[in-house]
């Protein structure tokens, strides 16, 4: 075959830095996700979604051909805590967690989890974003030690 064709779409999910409410503002957080979203263009893996609030991040996007997924979170991470710390003085302590959960999407579950990403708001009245996690980790059979899961 002459040419490489890929179709492989990632749902990424991480948090704040003990997730501190740095994105409580709704026009930061606004400003947050269109970042992220340039940045995954930038990288090849065009984002279908960025959602989240004020202390965690969904990204729906589709994976590049020439990236690792380490490389690709690591890149959004250092790419978007340098941009919000040059925003304001009171972002200088703006920072990711090390970890994320990075889980592969069905193309037929790409409408739903959409649907899911752009509802954040309602979602998290109800549920934490540490219960969320664990849910994520058990839907997608992921074994993990709480010990070492939160930062």
């Amino acid at each position: 075959m002459p040419q490489s064709l890929a179709q492989v779409y990632l749902h990424l999910v991480w948090s704040t830095k003990h997730r501190h409410p740095h994105l409580v503002d709704r026009q930061l957080r606004e400003k947050m996700h269109a970042y992220l979203a340039g940045t995954c263009h930038n990288l090849k893996c065009p984002s279908l979604i960025v959602g989240g609030v004020e202390d965690h991040v969904h990204i729906l996007c589709r994976f590049g051909r020439t990236i690792t997924i380490a490389e690709l979170i690591r890149d959004l991470k250092r790419a978007s805590s340098g941009w919000s710390k040059s925003l304001s003085p009171t972002l200088k302590e703006f920072d990711w967690q090390d970890g994320y959960g990075a889980f592969s999407i069905s193309p037929s579950h790409v409408t739903g989890l959409t649907n899911y990403i752009r509802d954040q708001e309602n979602h998290h009245r109800r549920e934490s974003f540490q219960d969320e996690f664990r849910r994520l980790m058990r839907k997608y059979g992921i074994e993990f030690d709480e010990r070492y899961v939160w930062d």
